[in-house]
């Protein structure tokens, strides 16, 4: 991604928020050094600049902008969940022919060929198309092209299990509908393009499940810095409504209909953020206060999380606990009470989603 669309940061926060699933320095580091490696060769053999350079656009902080964003994120996550919907649509419909599977993919490709008939501009990667919505000359014709027909094509043929991209087509797809709501708008030449990199930015956040990486890959691709705030409301409102209709992204959707299962969510363990000192049951009569340390023990002043650590590796289903500052038993944590300091975190869940519910 950092040698193909010259966006080196935006590759390293597609792999933590898509491949990693964490963010640390045993993963984080690699990434990166990868990503900078590829981007600095590009220059050499590509040269600098954008890979898609954008005109000037006016002042673009103003309320009505920032609204507009906002509305237009929030349609191209329909648009993202119906996209997904429809390719998996035609992967079922794949799935109850009553042909081998390995036909499939000539069926997809006969697929992508009709369609290259209707819409020639609608094959291949599509750069020129992406070139021509950003830079607000594309006509209405390959507008409504790229929405109707190339969003069939697309969906059609990776349903078939035909290999193809994601990233390109959705960025073609993304840019058409900002550009469509564009021309709707009546907005001004020179800010059409402007609208289709927020759908392009939208797009990508909604349809893949990773908000930071569209904003800064639509930066990246087209140095258009003035577009920050507005790219950020565009993308955030689109994974919004993304998050509210489908439960994974894209490419994880795939994954979980082999039967694996994949959060498009990050957060902390929930036993991280618990004291073991809080949940401890008093030392038991067998423990006296005044024994000597054991050989396997928590501080009371640690997180369940290293206590589960310790009794998953030591095979234990209790541990005495010792006081830091007194070197002394002053309890002892049992498997029972790694389930409370769990359901804590279930309860406070149960009651913001009952909040929210509220609030609607």
């Amino acid at each position: 991604m950092s040698a193909t669309f010259a966006t080196p940061v935006a590759a390293i926060l597609l792999a933590v928020e898509l491949l990693l699933f964490e963010l640390r320095p045993r993963s984080l580091v690699p990434v990166a050094l990868a990503s900078a490696t590829a981007a600095i060769l590009r220059g050499y053999l590509l040269g600098p600049g954008p890979l898609f350079p954008m005109p000037a656009i006016g002042v673009v902080d103003r309320i009505s902008i920032a609204v507009a964003s906002l509305l237009l994120g929030a349609l191209l996550g329909l648009v993202a969940a119906g996209m997904s919907r429809m390719m998996y649509a035609f992967e079922d419909i794949f799935e109850r022919l009553p042909l081998h599977w390995m036909w499939w993919p000539a069926l997809g490709g006969i697929g992508i060929g009709i369609g290259g008939l209707i819409f020639p501009r609608g094959l291949g990667v599509g750069y020129d198309n992406i070139a021509n919505l950003l830079r607000g000359n594309a006509s209405l014709a390959l507008i409504l092209g790229i929405i109707l027909v190339k969003s069939l094509m697309w969906a059609f043929s990776l349903g078939s299990g035909t290999s193809g991209g994601v990233l390109a087509p959705l960025l073609m797809i993304g840019g058409a509908v900002g550009a469509l709501a564009a021309h709707l708008g009546h907005a001004a030449t020179e800010m059409q393009g402007f609208w289709a990199l927020i759908g392009m930015g939208a797009m990508l956040a909604g349809s893949l499940g990773v908000p930071l990486t569209a904003i800064l890959f639509s930066l990246e691709i087209t140095h258009c810095l003035p577009a920050m705030l507005p790219l950020a409301l565009g993308c955030v409102s689109s994974y919004l409504v993304t998050a509210l209709l489908m439960p994974r992204s894209i490419l994880t959707e795939k994954l979980s209909r082999r039967g694996y299962h994949l959060t498009r969510e990050y957060g902390v363990d929930p036993l991280e953020i618990v004291i073991i000192r809080d949940l401890m049951s008093p030392p038991s009569g067998d423990i006296p206060p005044s024994s000597s340390l054991p050989e396997v023990f928590a501080y009371s002043d640690s997180t369940l999380r290293s206590a589960a650590e310790i009794m998953a590796t030591e095979g234990r289903a209790f541990l005495p606990v010792v006081d830091r500052g007194t070197n002394r038993i002053s309890g002892t944590i049992s498997l029972q009470d790694l389930l409370r300091g769990r359901s804590k975190a279930v309860v406070r869940e149960h009651e913001r989603l009952t909040l929210m519910c509220r609030s609607k």
